[in-house]
């Protein structure tokens, strides 16, 4: 399928890490009324304690990652931290949705929404932002997940991704979720009534 045959709408969100977007992004598909579905990302890391193949990541070998993406079936995969985990969103899961006239939402960091925008130009771009340097490196300690290494290493990628902050159509701050959930919202419904509004 083309860009110009799709008939759903493509959203992509980006943010550093540590800006809460999986969280924001779930609360928005609970309470928005528009018909929402989350294109699922392929990965190779390991899966975490609790999550899912299938509802979660799709969990892939690099083997079958590697596979995959020399058959073109990524519409973005990237290498992410520079750990050897990749990262990327199948073709397939996007065009299934916008042919069934859903507003597929990407989550995705920010060289993958500038590879999307490029097949995908009318795409609405959102950045979601922690609010402050601050605030963003407290939320990554207090994921305690994370080594003293990985903290510095995200946060650099962090300032990195802010520069790119003004290529994307809107920007969001998530002080707190709901309300962050509540302007997506809003700026979708906006977009539903008037396209590209700006």
């Amino acid at each position: 399928m083309t860009p110009t045959e799709q008939q759903g709408k493509l959203v992509i969100i980006s943010g550093p890490s540590g800006a809460g977007k999986t969280t924001v992004v779930r609360a928005l598909l609970k309470t928005c009324p528009l018909p929402l579905v989350l294109s699922v990302s392929a990965t190779t890391r390991p899966p975490r304690i609790g999550e899912q193949d299938g509802v979660d990541y799709h969990f892939l070998t690099d083997q079958e990652f590697q596979q995959r993406r020399e058959q073109g079936e990524f519409l973005e995969c990237f290498e992410v931290f520079g750990r050897g985990c990749w990262y990327g969103t199948l073709r397939a899961e996007a065009a299934s949705g916008l042919s069934s006239g859903k507003w597929v939402i990407l989550e995705v960091d920010v060289d993958g929404a500038l590879a999307v925008v490029e097949q995908y130009p009318a795409a609405i771009t959102i950045f979601l932002e922690p609010g402050s340097p601050e605030e963003l490196e407290r939320r990554l300690r207090g994921r305690k997940s994370d080594s003293e290494e990985a903290i510095q290493r995200r946060l650099e990628v962090a300032r990195r991704e802010i520069s790119f902050a003004e290529k994307y159509r809107y920007h969001v701050v998530n002080d707190q979720v709901d309300e962050a959930a509540l302007k997506l919202c809003d700026i979708l419904k906006n977009e539903e009534k008037n396209p590209h509004a700006r």
